[in-house]
């Protein structure tokens, strides 16, 4: 199906009296709510981790937009992003889904990305230059990784890099020099967690391995086949968690690490039941192992606002 005969036929079954909240509705369901809880749990560990947050309440204030900047507005606005350019892949994988299925015309689905992108600037902006800085690096790598000619999501190795730097990397960082200069120590610990979050982002590419394959994406799934895919997941995120685990070791914050070091023993019945099928256990693996994962980030804020 071409981009053209997905645009017509967009237009032609979005019935141009609908009313306003319903097309309201379909815009956030093209933001996907699911997937903005990374980037604000990310901003909210970087905010922890500056070690310069109160209850005063223009911080939380900040605390709160920060964390809207980062799940709404910017991880919404690379999933609208993302679902544009993928528009002809969906119709293969999920033909359901809002563009393909022709419930969002293309003239919403601009809309809806100029308003994310403004919104999204101007609060940036309010909340400083090292946050803006930041948010602009971020909505670079939202366009390179959805948008030809690069269109890093091709290979597995590059966009699911991209997509971790920024839904974990990035959000910590900006969480905390929306509050503190950044720190080498928060630097690195915000870097080890993007690596391991490369395999959180792989787990989603079990879903479309059949129309990755026909439309040459090489996610990691594709290239290795699932059981290897599931290997190099399990591999990378306990790697980036035993580091973080040895640095609070270092640092003598032994409580911190044996925290990070349960939570990884914790993920350990988990990992074998997603390694035995990992094309059947994918989701279940995903909202468990997953979690786990999260609580060490919070755990290694906390680390670090105490070091």
């Amino acid at each position: 199906m071409s981009g053209d005969s997905v645009s017509t036929t967009a237009q032609q079954q979005v019935p141009l009296t609908d009313a306003p909240p319903a097309l309201l509705v379909r815009s956030f369901k093209l933001m996907k709510p699911v997937t903005w809880f990374g980037p604000m749990w990310a901003f909210l560990c970087g905010t922890i981790a500056s070690g310069a947050t109160s209850l005063a309440p223009l911080d939380i204030l900040r605390v709160l937009l920060g964390m809207v900047l980062a799940g709404p507005i910017l991880c919404g606005f690379s999933q609208v992003l993302n679902d544009y350019f993928d528009r002809e892949v969906d119709a293969i994988n999920e033909p359901h889904r809002l563009i393909p299925s022709g419930l969002v015309s293309l003239r919403q689905v601009w809309l809806t990305i100029a308003l994310l992108l403004l919104s999204g600037v101007a609060l940036a902006w309010w909340l400083g230059d090292g946050v803006t800085l930041l948010v602009i690096v971020g909505l670079l790598f939202a366009v390179a990784y959805s948008a030809p000619p690069i269109r890093a999501k091709r290979n597995g190795w590059i966009g699911n890099g991209m997509v971790a730097l920024s839904y974990e990397g990035l959000a910590w960082m900006a969480g905390h020099v929306a509050f503190a200069a950044l720190t080498p120590a928060s630097i690195f610990v915000a870097l080890a967690y993007s690596f391991g979050a490369h395999g959180i982002m792989t787990i989603n590419d079990f879903k479309s391995m059949a129309g990755d394959k026909l439309k040459g994406v090489r996610s990691l799934p594709v290239q290795y086949g699932p059981e290897v895919a599931a290997w190099l997941i399990v591999v990378t995120m306990n790697m980036a968690q035993i580091v973080v685990a040895a640095f609070f070791m270092a640092q003598r914050q032994w409580l911190v690490a044996a925290i990070i070091a349960a939570l990884v023993v914790a993920q350990y019945p988990l990992q074998r039941r997603f390694l035995r099928d990992p094309v059947k256990e994918h989701i279940f693996y995903s909202a468990s192992g997953v979690s786990l994962f999260v609580w060490g980030m919070m755990a290694a804020a906390v680390g670090l606002r105490y070091m």
